[in-house]
């Protein structure tokens, strides 16, 4: 309780000294955005809490994961434009085995979908009995790092959003 009243007090008394009024008005309207504020950013302000649970954190989260998902698929039109127009050499693509981790149905399918999005990769199956996504890559010759990249994608970005 005192890990949420603490930050609750001293945002709202930020709010009064930058209006610089401590009217009850003020002070509950300082309250109100303070604890808004604490909601939607309690993964940051208060470690070990939930970031993203309920309705209105999904959908705070969502803005960066969709920020995100065009990054990929711009990161991923320049190096097969590269590879188009012969500028970069092709690399060895192949099937790369993506685990599903904790994801939940939803989140395998939104996985595969931002994977299929960036050019340059395609879902080829969803094998449930290895708990893997194949994917085929342009460059497959570090599979690790392919691994690494959609796990850090799915724990920085998509989890709170579509888990």
């Amino acid at each position: 309780m005192i890990r949420l009243v603490f930050p609750l007090v001293l945002l709202t008394l930020v709010y009064a000294l930058v209006l610089g009024s401590f009217s009850p008005a003020d002070l509950a309207l300082g309250v109100v955005l303070s604890g808004v504020l604490l909601f939607a950013l309690r993964g940051f302000v208060l470690p070990g809490e939930p970031a993203s649970a309920g309705l209105f954190g999904r959908v705070a989260a969502f803005f960066p994961f969709a920020a995100a998902v065009g990054y990929d698929v711009a990161v991923g039109t320049w190096e097969v434009s590269l590879v188009t127009v012969h500028l970069r050499p092709l690399g060895r693509p192949g099937i790369v085995a993506i685990p599903v981790g904790d994801r939940t149905q939803t989140g395998v399918a939104v996985s595969a979908l931002v994977a299929t999005l960036s050019p340059g990769e395609v879902l080829v199956d969803v094998d449930r009995e290895r708990g893997a996504m194949l994917i085929h890559v342009m460059d497959a010759s570090d599979p690790e790092a392919t691994r690494r990249r959609h796990e850090d994608f799915y724990q920085r970005y998509q989890r709170r959003v579509f888990p």
